[in-house]
């Protein structure tokens, strides 16, 4: 099944550099009331705790803690004299290309002029312009930022990859070109193995994790609703190029933005959450070809994915 679309788009934020400059496009927070604790009875206690490890049983895919909030690439503005310096701080274990612009604001004085682009690396903070606004005028609200994952000048390599799953004679149920969900660039050379819920997901090649996302629990067939809504792991390798699983379980992800991971190691669980028609693990690896993240073609010896209807 098709990829979420714009894996990195979505987690951009717009934070405060201090209490006065940036905005957020999150919703303000809320403070709620509590009132002061009360003490439960020892016997209520302990039918609390047997309560919680009977469902700690009936849960094996459940994380020992709450999935970890996604590593994000954030846009801050900073006062600089009588202008704004826009910072792109990227949160990421990897390499990401922005492109910064301001299209309802098309006369905005900047340094460089605006749209301006760069490569922020990971973990890096990066001045991306100088805003010089009209006087009255607020630039914050027409700024957008577009990320794509990735260092454009990588040079991925023609190496072998391992099946990222045990099973030896993993079934297929689409492969390059494939005609429901693979006929775009970001997704054309994806294999996606059909295997239950639950099936754990081995790294196909060493690298590091730049990135994840657990915290989804749906998915359909809705393009709109759903292409936001898949969890999934992102492993930066050491030429620039990029290995996704996606359409992970709620919670399925093993291992942490940062971390090193050795070919054929555990790093998620399989499950069915995105646009999917069913349970199943999308599989691309995947270069930025100057802001467009591609799917290349990979070498998975063992792995024959079916070939794509032509027309005659």
């Amino acid at each position: 099944m098709q990829a979420p679309a714009r894996f990195v788009n979505r987690f951009i934020r717009m934070k405060r550099s201090n209490n006065r400059d940036g905005i957020s496009l999150r919703p303000p927070g809320h403070t709620p009331r509590v009132s002061g604790p009360t003490r439960p009875s020892a016997l209520l206690r302990r039918h609390a705790l047997a309560l919680l490890a009977a469902l700690a049983a009936l849960l094996p895919l459940a994380a020992a803690a709450a999935p970890p909030a996604a590593a994000e690439v954030t846009l801050q503005l900073q006062a600089d004299g009588d202008g704004l310096l826009v910072v792109a701080d990227n949160g990421l274990a990897g390499p990401v290309e922005v492109l910064l612009s301001a299209p309802g604001l098309p006369r905005l004085a900047a340094d460089p002029a605006l749209p301006a682009r760069a490569t922020v690396a990971a973990g890096a903070r990066e001045p991306l312009a100088r805003l010089l606004p009209a006087a009255g005028v607020d630039p914050r609200p027409a700024l957008r930022l577009q990320v794509v994952p990735g260092d454009p000048r990588a040079r991925p390599r023609d190496v072998p990859y391992q099946r990222p799953l045990a099973d030896a004679h993993p079934r297929i149920d689409q492969g390059e070109d494939g005609p429901y969900s693979h006929a775009d660039p970001e997704n054309r050379y994806a294999i996606d193995f059909a295997v239950p819920i639950g099936t754990p997901v081995l790294a196909a090649r060493a690298g590091v994790v730049m990135q994840v996302e657990a915290r989804h629990r749906g998915g359909g067939l809705d393009p709109l609703r759903d292409r936001a809504r898949a969890n999934f792991v992102r492993i930066l390798h050491d030429d620039g190029s990029m290995a996704l699983y996606a359409h992970l379980a709620p919670g399925g992800v093993r291992v942490q933005v940062g971390q090193a991971v050795a070919a054929g190691e555990p790093i998620a669980w399989s499950g069915n959450t995105g646009y999917s028609t069913g349970p199943h693990l999308h599989f691309a690896v995947q270069v930025n070809r100057g802001l467009r993240l591609v799917s290349i073609p990979f070498r998975m010896p063992g792995v024959t994915a079916p070939a794509a209807p032509r027309a005659p």
